[in-house]
């Protein structure tokens, strides 16, 4: 199933996506009978996505996805958390080994963003880079998972763009500052659940620049796998229903390129994974105060 959190006319809701088609919040409540909850959040992780999953076989999808605005999936996540050079094919271009263990960075939810809007950008930052990256949408309380039960603690996946201020993070000798603005999270388009997505680990994922192709990998090159990133995350911190957890991007970012070519005002970044949909924004560069 693919969930996807809506706009209309200032009105917020949610809806399944199949195709070019969605069938919102009241339709699934009319359908089925059930007074699913308003909040996205409540409705995927309270045990009410669970009730009416075998009853929407029928549901009718009669409205064009058009006429809604996407929203990041999860409206504030307690919790985003990326790895940093978890892809064997970016770690060797950076001329580094991937690390044994994550390395995290945490991202601020004030950096969500959304399929088609704008990646807005100060005009300080000289050197702004992408990185496509397969998300994980964790669906409940955990602490010390083990390996083997780790996707059971994952709700589904998603797109997110890993949107990084390279001239900031090599002034700050850090990563967060660089990948904290506003608007630097763009996610989505929906949430895929799990059970639709047969090997998370097996997953094409492209990167486009005004349509030439930057990144072209696969999931399969990450080099700590999905129930191994979940196990050792969990092991350092409790993870939360509705936690996003960005898995690390491969090559083809601009980072440490000769003759590197990042990101400029009115670019248009398209990102693809395997069955997840695509992510589509637009480089806003703004004048700083």
């Amino acid at each position: 199933m693919k969930i996807a959190r809506l706009s209309y006319d200032n009105n917020e809701t949610y809806g399944f996506v199949n195709g070019d088609k969605v069938s919102t919040k009241d339709e699934i409540t009319y359908l089925t009978g059930v007074p699913i909850p308003q909040n996205v959040k409540d409705f995927l992780f309270d045990g009410w996505y669970d009730e009416i999953k075998n009853k929407i076989k029928d549901l009718p999808y009669k409205e064009n996805i058009s006429k809604y605005k996407l929203l990041p999936p999860i409206p504030n996540p307690n919790k985003i958390i990326c790895l940093a050079f978890n892809y064997v094919d970016h770690a060797k271009e950076q001329g580094l080994q991937a690390p044994e263990d994550p390395a995290l960075v945490i991202k601020p939810r004030t950096a969500l963003n959304s399929t088609n809007s704008d990646i807005v950008c100060p005009d300080f930052v000289t050197q702004l880079d992408y990185e496509v990256e397969l998300a994980l949408i964790i669906g409940k309380n955990c602490k010390n998972v083990s390996v083997d039960d780790a996707f059971n603690s994952i709700f589904g996946y998603m797109i997110f763009n890993d949107v990084s201020a390279r001239d900031i993070q090599f002034k700050d000798k850090q990563f967060t500052r660089g990948k904290s603005f506003d608007s630097f999270a763009p996610c989505g388009p929906w949430i895929t659940t799990k059970d639709e997505i047969k090997d998370p680990q097996n997953l094409k994922m492209t990167t486009k620049i005004n349509g030439e192709l930057r990144q072209n990998s696969s999931s399969n090159n990450m080099f700590i796998k999905i129930p191994d990133i979940v196990s050792k995350i969990s092991k350092v911190m409790t993870l939360e229903k509705g936690d996003i957890i960005s898995t690390g991007t491969p090559a083809g970012v601009m980072l440490n390129k000769p003759n590197a070519v990042f990101l400029k005002d009115g670019d248009k970044v398209e990102m693809e994974i395997e069955n997840l949909g695509i992510l589509n924004n637009t480089i806003k560069v703004v004048k700083s105060d």
